[in-house]
C-alpha cells in the first residue's frame, strides 16, 4: 500500500502573522522582572539601587508611569557597588526618589524590506504616522561589531555621484566611506541631498542626527524626491535626549547593515556626526568620565571609529554600505580633535570652504583641500594627468590671487599663471551645480566641452 503524498506547505494567514508579531513583541520580556528602587535624581541622569548585580552596560531599565504619564526608558550608562547610573532617552527626567525601576533587554531592532519609504525614531518606532511597521524574523542590534577585517570584501567599482566636482576630483567607489567637512551654513546639507539621489544602490539609509525639526519633511519630499520609495529615515532632531541623538546613526547603521547581509548595495548617510559626538560627549560626561580633550571624555574617540568602521564592504560575496558622513567642523576649524579623528578613519574627505561659498560658488567644494583616498582605482592614467593638472593651475591661480587684485600681474612673464588665469574661472563656472541642474553623466567630457565652448 503506497504512502500518501505529502501536504502542500500552507500559505501563511493572518493568524499565523499575529502570532508572529505576538512572539516578537513579548521575546524581550522576561518571567520574572527585577527592578530597584530610584535613589538619586539630577537634571542629567539618575541612579538606582538594588540593581547592579543584574545589569550590563547598555541595558535598558524601564520607570514605569501613572495613568496620565507614560513609561520612561532610560539605559544604564554606569554600574557601581553602590547603584547603576541611568540615562533617560526623554529630554526630560520624571524620575522621583523611591520609584521602582525594572530592568529591561538591550535596544533591538526587526528590519524589513517594507521599511523602505518610512520615517523612525531613534528606538526604531515609526513616527510619519502611518500603519505600524513589519518585524522581520532576524534580531539586530543598534550596537554591533563590524566583519572581521581579513573576511570583509574589497571595495567595490566606481559610481557616479551626478555632482561633477565630485566625480572629477573625489571619485567614490561602492564600499567606500568619505567625509563632507563642513562649518555651518556652507552648503554641506544641500550636498548631501544631492548625493541622496545618485543612481545604483538598491536602498537608501538616512540618519539625521541634532538637525532641525523643520527640516526633516524638507529631505523627504523635496530632496529625495524619486529616491523616497528606497529610502529608510531615522530621524533624532536636536530638541530630542542625547541618548536619542547617540542611538540614532547606530540604528540607521543597524538598518544599513540587515539590507547589506541581503546582498544589496546600501547608500548610508549621517548628517552629523558631530553632533553624534557632542551626544555621546554628554553621555559619558554623566557617566563620570574626566574630559580630556576640548571637552571630550577618552570614550568619544573609541566611540567615532567603531561606528565608522561598520560602514564599507560586507562579506565576500555580498553586499557593501557605502557611507558618507558629514562633519560640523566647530569655528571653522579643521583640526579639531572631533574633525581630526574622523578624517583619519574614513577613505577620503571633501571640504567645503566658507571662502568659496562667500564668492557664491556652489558646491564650496575646496579641490586643493579633498582628496578621495581610492581615487587611483578610478582614474585612468590620462584622468588623472587632468585631475594634476588642474589641481596645478588652481593653486598657482588661489596663491596668486592678492597680487593679481593688487594689479601686479602682467600677462606674458609666467606662462603657466597665463594658463590658470585663462583656465580657472572657466572652470569654476563649469563646476557650479546645484540640487536643481541636471545630473552630471561624465564630467571629463562636460568640463572639456565648457572650456572648449569658453575658447571660442
Amino acid at each position: 500500500m503506497s504512502a500518501e503524498p505529502a501536504a502542500a506547505p500552507r500559505e501563511p494567514d493572518e493568524l499565523d502573522r499575529l502570532g508572529d508579531a505576538i512572539a516578537n513583541a513579548v521575546q524581550d520580556a522576561p518571567l520574572v522582572r527585577m527592578g530597584g528602587v530610584v535613589s538619586t535624581v539630577t537634571p542629567a541622569y539618575y541612579r538606582v539601587s538594588g540593581l547592579s548585580q543584574f545589569l550590563k552596560l547598555g541595558e535598558r531599565v524601564v520607570l514605569p508611569g501613572g495613568p496620565e504619564q507614560p513609561a520612561q526608558i532610560g539605559e544604564v550608562v554606569r554600574i557601581d557597588a553602590s547603584g547603576a547610573t541611568v540615562k533617560p532617552f526623554e529630554g526630560a527626567i520624571d524620575a522621583r526618589l523611591g520609584a521602582f525601576v525594572h530592568r529591561m533587554e538591550p535596544v533591538s531592532l526587526h528590519p524589513h524590506p517594507t521599511w523602505r519609504g518610512r520615517v523612525l525614531d531613534a528606538l526604531g518606532a515609526p513616527v510619519d504616522g502611518r500603519a505600524p511597521l513589519t518585524l522581520g524574523e532576524h534580531r539586530v542590534f543598534p550596537f554591533s561589531d563590524p566583519p572581521p577585517a581579513m573576511n570583509r570584501a574589497r571595495v567595490g567599482d566606481h559610481f557616479r555621484t551626478g555632482v561633477r566636482a565630485v566625480d572629477l576630483f573625489t571619485p567614490l567607489c561602492a564600499g567606500q566611506r568619505i567625509g563632507i567637512f563642513a562649518g555651518s551654513g556652507v552648503g554641506k546639507s544641500t550636498l548631501l541631498s544631492m548625493l541622496a539621489g545618485a543612481a545604483g544602490f538598491d536602498t537608501v539609509v538616512i540618519a539625521l542626527v541634532g538637525e532641525r525639526g523643520r527640516e526633516v519633511r524638507e529631505f523627504l519630499e523635496e530632496t529625495l524626491g524619486a529616491a523616497r520609495g528606497k529610502a529608510v529615515m531615522v530621524v533624532s532632531t536636536g530638541d530630542e535626549s542625547p541618548m536619542m541623538r547617540r542611538l540614532a546613526p547606530n540604528t540607521a547603521m543597524a538598518i544599513a547593515e540587515y539590507f547589506r547581509d541581503r546582498g544589496e548595495s546600501v547608500l548610508l548617510i549621517v548628517d552629523s556626526v558631530t553632533r553624534y559626538a557632542h551626544a555621546a560627549r554628554d553621555v559619558s560626561l554623566a557617566a563620570g568620565e574626566p574630559a580630556v580633550s576640548r571637552g571630550f571624555p577618552p570614550s568619544v574617540f573609541s566611540d567615532l571609529p567603531r561606528l565608522l568602521e561598520r560602514a564599507g564592504p560586507g562579506f565576500e560575496g555580498g553586499g557593501s554600505i557605502t557611507g558618507v558622513f558629514s562633519v560640523l567642523v566647530d569655528g571653522d576649524d579643521h583640526n579639531d580633535p572631533v574633525a581630526d579623528n574622523i578624517r583619519g578613519t574614513l577613505d577620503g574627505h571633501i571640504v567645503l570652504d566658507r571662502v568659496i561659498a562667500d564668492r557664491g560658488r556652489f558646491p564650496a567644494i575646496n579641490p586643493l583641500a579633498s582628496i578621495s583616498r581610492l581615487a587611483r582605482n578610478v582614474w585612468s592614467g590620462e584622468e588623472q594627468g587632468v585631475v594634476r593638472r588642474f589641481l596645478a593651475l588652481i593653486a598657482r591661480f588661489e596663491e596668486t590671487r592678492d597680487l593679481r587684485l593688487m594689479g601686479g600681474y602682467q600677462p606674458g612673464h609666467d606662462p603657466d599663471l597665463d594658463q590658470a588665469v585663462a583656465i580657472v574661472p572657466k572652470l569654476y563656472d563649469a563646476l557650479r551645480q546645484d540640487p536643481n541642474s541636471p545630473r552630471s553623466l561624465d564630467p571629463f567630457r562636460e568640463i572639456a566641452a565648457s572650456l572648449q565652448k569658453g575658447a571660442q
